[in-house]
């Protein structure tokens, strides 16, 4: 079993997540309703929803809770989540990239790159 979070882990990936994740629920929530969203990702053998469609509907249910709600687990995927938006975006591809295939991974773990500042 992994080891508890202590609260200062909590805010700090609370902190980092909160970064990250730039989607509002709304958005993400229609965002993961299209059909680009589930065009995206990895599937693991014999699954039909990409690892980041999942992600991404668990991100949804973790931004609708109060942060006393959030258990060990949503932290682990919180941090899951910034470590793959961190890395994804460093992976940027040239040009525009409003409709690519690394924008739709990155909008299924809610972050959408055109609304950086």
């Amino acid at each position: 079993m992994p080891k508890s979070l202590d609260a200062s882990q909590r805010q700090a990936i609370g902190e980092a997540f909160a970064a990250a994740v730039n989607m509002t629920p709304v958005e993400l929530g229609s965002w993961l309703e299209t059909a680009q969203s589930l065009s995206v990702g990895f599937k693991r053998r014999g699954e039909s929803e990409s690892v980041g469609h999942r992600a991404g509907r668990r991100i949804l249910a973790i931004l609708a809770l109060h942060p006393a709600e959030l258990e060990d687990d949503d932290y682990r995927l919180m941090r899951k989540a910034v470590g793959y938006v961190k890395r994804h975006r460093a992976q940027r591809p040239a040009g525009d990239v409003s409709a690519t295939r690394w924008r739709y991974s990155l909008m299924n773990w809610g972050h959408d790159p055109l609304s950086e500042g």
